[in-house]
């Protein structure tokens, strides 16, 4: 066991594994990787601010602590640990990969397995919240938001265990002929077995949202609200859009576990997929704000502040002599004598 675990700090092991599995690694940084790189990290960068904004808006505005929103809160900040995943990702790829350890590697790699299954579980508790909430069922009782914290801790826990089982062991170290093309230090096995689960529970998410359309359509009119109508409607564009965007990622990881070792091409080029995956975290909070008004309120509110802080700032910096302006005695106010005021430093005032 000592040897095995061992290995996680070779230093060549890595390499080894890319020698392998690719013909031609090639990790060197090209100006046009450079490029590439860049405009990757503004856009996780984009991810990261857009989903702390929803998660602000969720966490300080009571009106948004029913279950629907805490759970889209826990897909928003899912969202949020991808864009930063992916930006470690990003930054220890290249010319990096091939220095790392079997143990950095893992981290670097489960990070981004481990948010992507908190965002299915997410989805699926979102779907059963739903069902919930259509059917009428009494699933939660009297301690609700401890029931629905403890849900979503679970769905964390089960991620970190699933994120986590190649750095426990399920990995291909020492079995050179069972590592997948895409991930060098995987075992096939634990790619397909991952792949499976989530696809699975996206099977599963489908049919109950079907089942939700259809008792909606065969129900009464206070059942059919044009709240709950909306409600629904998003959180199925939200399930649409990951569908969208993963289903690639997951294709070409099931190509990866059918083809031999260097028989497939196409699996050189897995990180296009997987770029193209990381979309769905910036578009799920364009969708709760495009959807909720209240939401996009919320959310917008912080950036309306700023900017009107600045347009002000920028006034009075504009305005000559407003430093010297002489401040209102509390003898003068008092006496409700009035004194020639800047407009400006009046709406600062305002603002303030």
């Amino acid at each position: 066991m000592g040897g095995v675990y061992s290995e996680y700090l070779s230093s060549s092991k890595v390499r080894e594994h890319y020698n392998y599995t690719k013909e031609n690694p090639d990790t060197k940084d090209t100006p046009s990787r450079q490029v590439a790189s860049a405009l990757i990290i503004l856009l996780c960068c984009a991810i990261v601010v857009e989903n702390l904004l929803v998660l602000i808006a969720v966490a300080r505005n009571s009106k948004f602590h029913s279950a629907m929103y805490l759970f889209l809160g826990n897909l928003a900040a899912s969202d949020l640990l991808a864009g930063v995943a992916f930006i470690a990702n990003t930054l220890l790829s290249g010319s990096v990969t091939l220095g790392l350890t079997p143990v950095q590697w893992f981290a670097r790699e489960g990070s981004a397995f481990i948010t992507l299954s908190a965002s299915v579980f997410s989805l699926l508790a979102i779907a059963i919240e739903r069902h919930v909430a259509i059917a009428k069922v009494k699933l939660y009782g009297s301690d609700k938001s401890c029931r629905m914290l403890l849900l979503i801790a679970a769905s964390w826990l089960i991620s970190l265990v699933l994120g986590g089982l190649p750095i426990l062991g399920w990995n291909c170290l020492g079995h050179l002929e069972a590592c997948s093309t895409v991930l060098p230090l995987y075992a096939k096995p634990y790619v397909l077995c991952v792949v499976t689960i989530f696809s699975v529970i996206l099977s599963a998410i489908v049919a109950l949202y079907i089942r939700i359309y259809c008792v909606v359509r065969s129900s009464q009119a206070d059942v059919a609200a044009p709240q709950t109508l909306a409600l629904l409607k998003t959180v199925t564009i939200v399930l649409g859009v990951f569908i969208f965007c993963w289903l690639p990622a997951f294709s070409i990881l099931l190509l990866d576990y059918a083809c031999p070792v260097r028989a497939c091409p196409m699996l050189y080029q897995a990180h296009y997929f997987f770029a193209f995956a990381t979309l769905n975290s910036l578009l799920n909070p364009v969708i709760y704000t495009w959807r909720s008004r209240d939401l996009r309120r919320e959310v917008l509110r912080p950036l309306q502040c700023w900017r009107q802080a600045a347009g002000v700032q920028g006034r009075r910096d504009r305005t000559p002599g407003h430093h010297l302006l002489p401040l209102r005695s509390s003898s003068s106010l008092e006496k409700g004598m009035h004194m020639p005021t800047s407009p400006t430093f009046l709406e600062g005032n305002t603002m303030v």
